[in-house]
């Protein structure tokens, strides 16, 4: 008899925890993280006896969770690369903002600029006209600040982000190293810890949406949590924090780094594989940078030419012309922290070759305390000097102090010339848009030549030269003498062949008689007054290939360009590793996730149970009852 009530008693039980498990799975269905339980059952060892063995019902063996490790790691590792993806993705969008085009944008307002001198050219003397070219100059020099200031806030965001996600990742690796404690404890009793290891499981996949993790199983239960391959954020029931700290090559940018008592690791986002801080740092250290690059050469590219081209025209007073716009002062060289020797690095735009400005950083190593090599870091590439200039892809490096070997230095000449810019003086009279070079035909000549093109190289402009010519391709010059030229109709001549950037450079169009003149120097005050040349040279500068091989006036065009092809790749990269991401979800939910239907069968099934090992104690106690009243009698 008290093997029947203990055979139904203990059905009961096993049936009772089946039940509340199950209504525990319906009542969690939409936890995160929640991990399915079902409860494992398992006989009691029958009694043995002549007739063989009776069975004695049935007992709980644990509270099974389902999961599977492989899918749950996996699943948490795709989220962790979307989340950098993602994250990148989105700060793109607002880079791309920032560069505009349209009517508003930066490309609009260079090209207007320009093409204010053409009025200017038909006009030497309107004021109105030399107002409307400074107008625009100044509108030019506004829009590359604004820019400028909106790369700037968008940096100070940036770093603000990065601070919040640091705080998110030291309190989710405070809690995961608080649950490895409990986990630690729990598991002496020899039953699995089911809610405490979903809790643990649900922080590590938080966590992994900041910053990729690889985790290792210990002994005792608890799980060491890596970062950056190697480095320990949680060790047991210990966790290490992340900092914030500015680069000290780059106060404007922000590192991350783990702090192990004396020592600072800094974590490189190549290190760190996912996560939005990963992402977050790419956005900074490649594509916000690029873009600030991108953006200051063409600040330093325009600024430089057309101060070159300024310079060579003279004013209406006759004066020579000095910067249209402030010079663009480039930082000095940022020394590495563990530097020992004395050197300083400076740079500057090497005039001649400024359309072979890239917009990268450069690293200066020194190999010994006079020699040294360039890496261009945007696409890690060691630059030779130019054969004729000596200087690095556009830019002039002079050295000061004394360097030891191994010193190195971080060049960023861009990264501040389009938040400089300016323009360098507000009266319309200072526009010097006359050419300092006059060209006289002479009055004899009887053959059809004519001036095609005559521009200064240099100031001031030599004394007066005369060409004269003794045939229909030959001429002499009055400042050499009997030496005889060879001409050709839109050839130039300059004043100088052995330095063509000297004084001036002419190209006569139409065919030369004997005894026919054109005499060449320096523009009177009348002449200069009413001449525009250098107006059509400063408006010539639009077709000058300035920016990879694009003129100066397509320079913005390529920067969007470029900046939105990038913006396309990486949404592209962002959307297929979100569909991975979603894809191994879904197939870990498949096996952890609570089907509802699937419950509602089985509480179906374990109530049914239930009342039938119910009735199976009703019948024992009727029977124990019914025997005890036969006894009584």
């Amino acid at each position: 008899m008290s093997n029947l009530l203990n055979v139904g008693s203990r059905a009961l039980v096993a049936n009772e925890v089946a039940l509340q498990t199950i209504g525990n799975n319906i009542a969690n269905s939409s936890t995160v993280g929640y991990s399915r339980q079902n409860v494992v059952l398992q006989t009691v060892e029958g009694q043995f006896t002549g007739g063989g063995y009776i069975g004695k019902g049935v007992d709980i063996q644990t509270i099974q969770r389902n999961h599977d490790e492989y899918l749950t790691r996996q699943a948490a590792l795709s989220k962790s690369v979307a989340a950098s993806d993602v994250t990148r993705a989105t700060k793109l969008l607002q880079l791309e903002d920032i560069f505009k085009g349209g009517t508003n944008g930066l490309g609009a307002a260079v090209t207007d600029m320009m093409n204010a001198f053409s009025d200017v050219a038909s006009a030497p003397t309107d004021l109105t006209a030399r107002t409307v070219v400074l107008t625009r100059a100044d509108e030019a020099a506004a829009r590359f600040n604004d820019a400028a200031t909106q790369l700037t806030n968008l940096q100070t965001g940036l770093t603000t982000e990065l601070q919040n996600a640091a705080a998110a990742v030291n309190t989710i690796t405070t809690n995961l190293a608080a649950v490895n404690g409990q986990i630690q404890l729990a598991k002496g009793n020899g039953q699995s810890p089911n809610d405490l290891l979903d809790k643990r499981d649900n922080l590590i996949s938080q966590l992994n949406q900041y910053i990729q993790t690889t985790q290792i199983d210990a002994d005792d239960g608890t799980v060491t949590v890596f970062a950056a391959s190697s480095q320990p954020l949680v060790l047991g029931t210990k966790a290490t924090a992340l900092q914030v700290q500015s680069n000290p090559q780059d106060a404007s940018q922000s590192q991350i780094a783990m702090v192990f008592g004396s020592q600072t690791v800094v974590l490189s986002e190549d290190m760190m594989g996912g996560g939005s801080i990963t992402g977050m740092l790419k956005f900074q250290n490649k594509d916000l940078a690029e873009g600030a690059n991108l953006l200051g050469r063409i600040a330093t590219s325009i600024t430089t030419v057309v101060n070159a081209q300024h310079k060579l025209g003279l004013d209406l007073d006759g004066n020579a012309g000095g910067n249209l716009f402030s010079p663009v002062s480039m930082p000095t060289g940022a020394a590495a922290s563990f530097n020992t020797g004395s050197g300083t690095v400076n740079i500057s735009v090497d005039a001649p070759t400024v359309a072979k400005l890239a917009a990268s950083d450069y690293k200066v190593t020194f190999t010994s305390a006079t020699a040294f090599t360039v890496q261009r870091l945007s696409d890690n590439t060691t630059v030779l000097p130019d054969p004729t200039t000596g200087s690095y892809d556009g830019l002039a490096i002079a050295v000061g102090g004394t360097p030891a070997t191994g010193d190195s230095f971080l060049l960023q000449p861009y990264r501040t010339a389009a938040s400089k810019i300016t323009t360098a003086f507000g009266s319309p009279r200072q526009l010097a848009v006359s050419s300092p070079v006059q060209a006289a035909m002479g009055t004899a000549n009887t053959g059809s030549l004519a001036v095609a093109n005559l521009a200064a190289k240099s100031v001031p402009i030599p004394a007066n030269i005369t060409l004269n010519f003794t045939g229909s391709n030959t001429y002499t010059r009055s400042d050499t003498g009997a030496t005889v030229y060879t001409y050709s109709p839109g050839t130039p001549i300059a004043f100088d062949s052995a330095n063509p950037s000297s004084g001036w450079s002419l190209t006569l169009s139409g065919a030369a008689q004997n005894g026919d003149s054109i005499t060449l120097g320096p523009a009177n005050p009348s002449y200069a007054k009413l001449n525009a040349g250098n107006a059509d040279a400063l408006l010539g500068l639009r077709d000058v290939a300035l920016f990879d091989g694009s003129s100066l006036s397509d320079g913005y065009a390529a920067l969007m360009s470029q900046v939105g092809v990038k913006v396309q790749s990486v949404q592209y990269t962002a959307e297929v590793s979100k569909s991975i991401a979603d894809n191994l979800e879904t197939s870990r939910t498949s096996v952890s996730g609570v089907n509802l239907d699937e419950e509602a069968a089985k509480l179906l099934q374990y109530q049914q149970a239930y009342q039938a090992s119910a009735k199976m104690v009703q019948i024992a106690q009727t029977i124990f009852d019914s025997l005890m009243a036969s006894v009584g009698r």
